[in-house]
């Protein structure tokens, strides 16, 4: 049997190695650098390279398992255990030089996640649990906010970069908050969403046009702080169904049908 602690604090040291990487590369980074995968997506040697130092050193742990990671280095899929990575989630804030931007490994037994690590690298902050084990940030035990209304919480949100079919929706849900929420926030990293969201920091995070390598670690270490995740219906295809909704117990069930009334219109 894995001894997930172990392991988890092997994953730390890899995502503190990327994060090094990562840190030292931005310091002569250059717009001629960037690649375009597809409209509004970017990609850099810097998210590649990312990536194949944190393969590199994932495969020994855990013989045999399979990896799902943004950059499509060295994906297999259908494997009992799966590593699914997000070797710079924030590309788009890394090119401009602004934070918050993340190295995100989780790691998925038989569909469900039993480990994630979340290294935000402008705060030099690690937040990571594995399967009933709480969260932490810095080795510090971390729970989600107890705000029970929409007026008192601090709600955040990412815009879609390729799926504009549910604009319209999106846009009178963020309608919604700006009038109703205390405030309205949008961090350009979804893992950093999820994290300060575990942390406290935000009491409600909902997106779409999502991928699994965005979400995974995040959805675990929500939850291992206490709080509730689904998709816009209230399911739990929120991991490979291109949305999510994350809350605190207190405010979920409100913030949930509101973000179902408006994204179901």
């Amino acid at each position: 049997m894995l001894k997930l602690k172990d392991i988890c604090y092997t994953v730390l040291d890899i995502a503190h190695s990327a994060a090094e990487f990562i840190r030292k590369e931005r310091e002569g980074f250059k717009p001629e650098f960037i690649e375009k995968k597809g409209f509004h997506d970017f990609v850099s040697y810097v998210d590649k390279g990312s990536e194949e130092l944190i393969f590199s050193k994932l495969e020994p742990l855990i013989p045999g398992a399979g990896f799902i990671g943004e950059e499509n280095t060295h994906n297999v899929e259908g494997k009992s255990y799966q590593w699914i990575v997000d070797p710079l989630d924030g590309t788009t804030n890394f090119i401009h030089g602004l934070f918050p931007y993340s190295v995100s490994i989780a790691l998925m037994h038989k569909q469900e996640i039993v480990l994630g690590v979340i290294y935000e690298i402008g705060a030099d902050e690690a937040f990571f649990s594995w399967k009933n084990a709480p969260a932490y940030c810095n080795h510090k035990m971390i729970s989600v906010s107890k705000m029970s209304k929409i007026q008192d919480s601090m709600i955040s949100t990412g815009f879609p970069y390729s799926n504009f079919s549910r604009l319209k929706p999106f846009i009178n849900s963020m309608n919604f908050f700006m009038k109703n929420a205390q405030a309205l926030r949008s961090f350009g990293s979804a893992a950093t969403d999820l994290a300060y969201l575990a942390r406290g920091q935000i009491d409600g995070y909902y997106e779409y046009d999502l991928k699994p390598w965005d979400v995974a670690a995040g959805v675990l270490i929500v939850k291992q702080a206490g709080g509730l995740i689904s998709d816009f219906s209230g399911g739990d295809n929120y991991l490979f169904g291109e949305e999510i909704v994350a809350a605190n117990p207190n405010l979920f069930p409100e913030f949930l049908k509101n973000i179902n009334k408006f994204m179901y219109l």
